[in-house]
Order: structure tokens, then sequence, then C-alpha cells
């Protein structure tokens, strides 16, 4: 089932540093990378960002439309587009150093939307944050909303400093991806699973927890759900969580769980379910890991698996 989508967030530049290669450049931004992988899945995708009107931006703003893509209103500016220096490790695992302005203007959102989604730093850097918020709650009643903590040391400063905040929108959002990586940081601890279950109790139907290579673990309302991993041979791990996260939705899309009117069925949905959810997201994030960049696959790249979900072909 298609769905009408907003995602909000930064888009910036990814300058990438592999070992032993020149610089490479690419569009990135985690709300940026939900945004297409969703247009890229046959939806239709909004973005709330800030581009310029400059060289990086241009190139952003050609790769969201290319992946069908649609930027509200006050995207772009006449301010240099915000940049993400990423140093990928031999491991694949991308460390990011950020340049960032982010003060978007949600001029001009669209409605009728089946659900909204933030991430990352757009969800806790001031003054975006704010409007962030702002746009959450004005579409609480018609809307289901996500958010992914996408953790990010450089931009958000003490763990102790920033919980609240996260926890803050954990609380007001109907389903929460974050990272086994993310939890540790925030948290100080090991105890990385009973973090995330107890974030159900802050108000959320779905809590979900990637763990690289160990794959995932989910939380519904008959408990834990383990999510194994698909193996793949991996590229680089950069937009893996955001495809995960656009997922989740389109795997909730497909099954008419979007959407205030549906938020007592979200709530209610039974382990088998979400588990195909997870697994369904799961699938379509080891594409993404398995091609360098943040490259997450079209509908027409994936074939249905006798269990219901997908594989590249």
């Amino acid at each position: 089932m298609k769905a009408t989508f907003l995602t909000v967030g930064e888009s910036l530049t990814d300058i990438v540093l592999r070992p032993g290669e020149p610089p490479a450049e690419y569009p990135g931004g985690s709300p940026m990378n939900v945004a297409v992988a969703l247009g890229r899945l046959g939806h239709v995708s909004h973005l709330l960002t800030r581009i310029g009107d400059d060289a990086r931006g241009r190139a952003i703003r050609e790769h969201v439309e290319s992946s069908r893509v649609v930027l509200t209103a006050g995207s772009i500016d006449d301010r240099p587009t915000s940049t993400a220096q990423a140093q990928v490790g031999t491991d694949g695992a991308a460390q990011y150093t950020f340049d960032l302005v982010w003060d978007p203007d949600p001029s001009g959102l669209p409605s009728g939307l089946d659900a909204v989604h933030t991430s990352s730093i757009a969800a806790v850097l001031a003054p975006g944050s704010g409007v962030v918020a702002d746009v959450l709650e004005a579409h609480r009643d018609s809307a289901t909303l996500s958010y992914d903590p996408n953790i990010r040391p450089d931009l958000m400063g003490d763990p102790a400093t920033v919980r609240p905040q996260i926890e803050a929108l954990i609380g007001r959002c109907d389903i929460v991806k974050s990272s086994d990586e993310d939890i540790a940081w925030l948290y100080g601890t090991d105890d990385v699973e009973d973090v995330a279950a107890s974030w159900r109790e802050l108000g959320p139907s779905v809590v979900a927890m990637t763990r690289g290579g160990d794959g995932a673990v989910g939380f519904g309302p008959d408990g834990r759900i383990p999510v194994d991993p698909v193996r793949v041979d991996v590229a680089d791990t950069v937009g893996a969580g955001d495809t995960y996260s656009a997922g989740i939705l389109d795997a909730l899309a497909s099954r008419d769980l979007l959407g205030a009117r549906r938020r007592e069925a979200l709530a209610a949905a039974d382990t088998a379910v979400l588990q195909d959810v997870l697994a369904h997201a799961a699938a379509l994030a080891a594409v993404t890991v398995s091609r360098p960049g943040a490259n997450p696959p079209w509908a027409d790249e994936l074939e249905d698996r006798p269990d219901g979900g997908p594989l590249p072909r």
C-alpha cells in the first residue's frame, strides 16, 4: 500500500574519506536518507530540510528529486549547504565530523500525511529542534510519528544533557528505532536491551534496536522480538540505519498500520506481525550495506522471499 510521508531533518554533503582513496562527496543526512528510501520504495515522500542554493545544495536537490522525493517550499535558502566529513574505517564503519546549520522553514507543509519521521541531529539541535517538535505535535492527531535518535556525539554534547530531550521525543512517538551503540552512549551501559525495552513505557508502540552484524531486537505489546541478521558482504554501513527506519514504515504501510486512526491497531500488533516488519527492515538495510554510500534499494530491485520479505534481485 502506498502511503504519504513527511520526513523532517537535515540534508548535507557527506565528504567521505576512505583509506588509500581520494575524498568523495555524496548527498547525505540521516533524515534525507530516510526520505530517499521511502521515495524509492514507491511512497509519496516529502522532505522538510535546509540546503543552500549552491553546487552542493543543487546536488542534494537533484539526488532527492531523482529518488521521487518532494522538497517542501521552505527547504532552500541562500546560505551554504551543510557538510559532514565521514571517515570510513577498514571495517566499513563511519565516524562523522559536522559543519551544520539547522534552522528550517516549515512553510508549505503537505496535508494528508500517514506518518511523520524525524531523526538524529535535527531533533535535538537548536534552533531547528523546536521546529521539529512543533511539526510532530501538529500531526499527532492525524499521523503516525516515528523517531530515530541516531546519535552524533560531536554535535550532541554530554549524554546526560541531551538524554531528557531524546526521551521526551521518544514519549511522543509511536515508533522508535535506535542502535545498541546509540543506547550505550546515551546511558553509559552495556545493558542496552533493558534500556530499549524500557522506552516502550515512555509511550511508543514499537521499539526496535539494531545490533549491526548481530541482527536486531524489537519490543512490542507481547515483549521481546528477536530478528536474525541478514548476511551480506559489507561495503560500508553508511545509511543502513536510515534504510532500516524506512523499512519499518514501508512494512507498516503494507499492513495498513499507519495513521492516527490505526494507532490502537499498531499498539496491539502481535509478535508475528512485528517480527515480519522488522525482518523486512533488516533485509532492506542489508541491500544498503552491500554497496558504497547511502544507496537504499528501489522497489524494482527487490523480489519476494518465501517468508514475504524482500531480497535484492
